[in-house]
């Protein structure tokens, strides 16, 4: 888990745990996500794990598959 130098956890985790509650609440596995988003699973699992900087059309893409306005996912990143 990334953790800023302060303690507290980066956008980017806080983004992939949301993106992975979401996925959860919908009974998708990551491979069911990431094929949704025509993206490689590992790929996927490194941003539920805050582990890649993505673009946004990769998070719009990630929202539209899940259903979800992409602010949805940001919402706990702020």
């Amino acid at each position: 888990m990334a953790i800023a130098n302060n303690g507290r956890m980066t956008p980017l985790t806080l983004i992939g745990q949301r993106i992975a509650q979401k996925r959860k609440e919908q009974g998708l596995s990551q491979e069911d996500l990431a094929g949704l988003c025509d993206m490689d699973r590992s790929y996927l699992s490194e941003i539920e794990n805050g582990h890649k900087n993505f673009s946004v059309t990769v998070l719009m893409n990630l929202a539209e598959a899940l259903g979800v306005p992409s602010g949805d996912l940001l919402d706990r990143a702020s």
